[in-house]
């Protein structure tokens, strides 16, 4: 059977798009986080058990997010 692609984890390079506090975000993910890092200034709290996602817009901007907060799109 084939795999879903709306069910499966979110890879390097799937296409998303998020809330933001300018109205949507479109962008890419960059990569999955696993460990405690800071992004410009803000500290993402991601570890193997809870992971976040490194984002980047189209403009270039990069922010983390949970995967919950992010849609896949096509």
């Amino acid at each position: 059977m084939a795999e879903d692609a709306s069910n499966r984890p979110l890879r390097k390079g799937d296409k998303v798009s998020w809330s933001s506090h300018g109205g949507t975000a479109h962008g890419k993910v960059v990569k999955k986080l696993t460990h405690p890092r800071s992004i410009k200034g803000q500290k993402v709290a991601a570890s193997a058990g809870h992971p976040e996602y490194l984002v980047e817009t189209e403009e270039g901007a990069q922010a983390a997010h949970k995967a919950e907060a992010l849609t896949r799109r096509t």
